[in-house]
């Protein structure tokens, strides 16, 4: 029962990071979002989740996880709440960013729960196993889920769904889960502050970039504040007593090398799911629910990965599974490069997303395990406080990073489309797009697969430096797995 609470809530926090995706053509039409500020719906979530994500970490350690673990979730299901009633853009927007707030304190101290909860060896593994399996597939599970409800209900209904669920997440919670022990200690402000407005400024500068160009003076400035915060943080933890995140943990180069994997696997992951979309429903012309549909392949693929890391990281260790993880996420990413529009579902998309499935799974429970096994239980916390954070922030600025590439190659396809529509369309064709400037298909399916296929390409280099981590950085051998299976107590990896 510790276990499905702590995982069920782990599932509610990661699909809202995409369960909305499917439905942001309903949310414009009815709240009156521009197609700009439309973004904000999923940055908004993301920029304060990955933002407060090591504060959050630390609050478990200082005032018990279970606590901070039932304070997360009843923010984040009322912030739900209020989101579903939103009548305002500006509605919206702010209960999205209080949906990340709440997030940001329960995800980091359920996975420091599965630490305290469960005895380190074969049962802890199984935990975190199914963990891991949760949060790599609960973004296509947000997208199925997305479709199904906007379908069926309406799109509100993809907040309002939280609620049951966090109303009993919180009410099971004091009845099958174990305060942790509090550490003695105090915040670390000074360090929460600048580690927290840092990177949100880093995340707003790709979102602005993404929006206006990297010339865009707003940009420029927002990535001068993240660099001055980030130096900051850094001399800030260095000096003082209790830091919010012991530099220490990055010491061990198998857990550096960890976190450096982690940030570049989500940027691609984030970046798949949110193009996927687009070409399926745009170039494909799914409904919401078949658009969902469409991605309950990639769920699969992932659980499959999970499972055998887990059966086999005893035998095998954990190296193996990270190279072939990378690998195989590469080659699925490489594939989606060459998507046109003339591609098909089980052409272009399904063997891709089966391949990228496969490696996610494989490499979230090792990666999980590496980040988290061996350390202190008063540093646990922040350990797997940054693991999400690397995930939800890596996620945003690899998205922003991919929707950058993705513009300037749509705009640069887009002149020649434009060059080809005035020579080949019929005269109707023509005053329709000289009235509203929009191309219509195939042109403009034409502009869309080419900027979809370009952000791969810049997709498939995010995880090729994962690749590359996890054949030169991690060092972690089969020997080694006496840390994993207890029998070595708090031995480091």
């Amino acid at each position: 029962m510790a276990l499905t609470i702590i995982a069920a809530c782990q599932l509610m926090v990661v699909l809202d990071a995409t369960i909305v995706n499917i439905a942001l053509p309903h949310i414009q039409t009815d709240l009156g979002f521009t197609t700009s500020d439309l973004t904000w719906v999923i940055n908004a979530y993301a920029l304060t989740f990955g933002g407060l994500l090591l504060l959050g970490g630390r609050a478990g350690d200082l005032l018990g996880r279970r606590r901070m673990f039932i304070t997360g979730i009843a923010v984040f299901t009322l912030a739900s709440l209020l989101g579903g009633f939103a009548q305002e853009p500006w509605q919206l927007l702010a209960a999205r960013a209080l949906q990340g707030i709440g997030g940001a304190i329960a995800s980091p101290t359920s996975l420091a729960l599965i630490a305290t909860t469960f005895p380190e060896g074969p049962e802890r593994n199984r935990a975190f196993g199914v963990f891991a399996a949760v949060s790599a597939g609960g973004g296509a599970i947000g997208l199925l889920a997305g479709g199904m409800l906007t379908d069926w209900l309406d799109w509100r209904w993809v907040l309002f769904v939280n609620v049951p669920i966090g109303i009993l997440i919180a009410a099971l919670a004091p009845r099958f889960i174990q305060e942790s022990q509090r550490h003695p200690g105090r915040f670390d402000l000074t360090g929460a502050l600048t580690s927290t407005t840092g990177m949100a400024a880093l995340v707003y500068g790709f979102i602005r970039a993404a929006q206006d160009g990297w010339r865009d003076a707003v940009a420029l400035t927002s990535f001068g504040i993240a660099l001055i915060l980030l130096v900051s943080f850094v001399t800030v933890e260095r000096r003082t007593a209790q830091p919010i995140t012991p530099l220490g943990l990055f010491a061990d180069r198998n857990r550096s090398g960890t976190y450096a994997m982690m940030l570049s696997l989500a940027a691609a992951m984030f970046g798949m799911f949110f193009f996927i979309v687009l070409f399926v429903q745009n170039v494909l012309h799914y409904s919401p629910i078949k658009a969902g549909l469409a991605f309950l392949p990639v769920t699969v693929a992932i659980v499959t990965g999970a499972g055998l890391s887990t059966s086999l990281l005893p035998r095998l260790g954990p190296k193996p599974f990270m190279v072939t993880g990378s690998l195989l996420t590469a080659v699925g990413m490489g594939w989606l490069t060459f998507i046109d529009p003339g591609s098909s579902y089980v052409s272009g998309v399904l063997g891709p997303m089966l391949l990228f499935g496969l490696g996610m799974g494989l490499n979230f429970v090792t990666l999980t395990l590496t980040a988290v096994s061996g350390i202190a239980d008063s540093e646990s916390g922040a350990a797997s406080g940054l693991l999400n954070t690397t995930q939800q922030v890596g996620g945003a600025l690899g998205l922003s990073i991919l929707t950058t590439v993705f513009g300037t190659a749509s705009r640069n396809e887009g002149e020649k489309q434009v060059t080809k529509l005035l020579a080949e369309a019929t005269p109707q064709q023509k005053i329709t797009f000289a009235k509203t400037h929009e191309l219509p298909a195939p042109w403009s399916d034409a502009v869309l697969a080419q900027g979809i296929g370009t952000a791969y390409i810049a997709a498939t280099a995010l995880v090729a430096l994962a690749a590359l981590a996890a054949v030169f950085v991690i060092t972690v051998r089969k020997s080694d797995l006496e840390a994993l299976s207890g029998k070595s107590g708090t031995a480091g990896m």
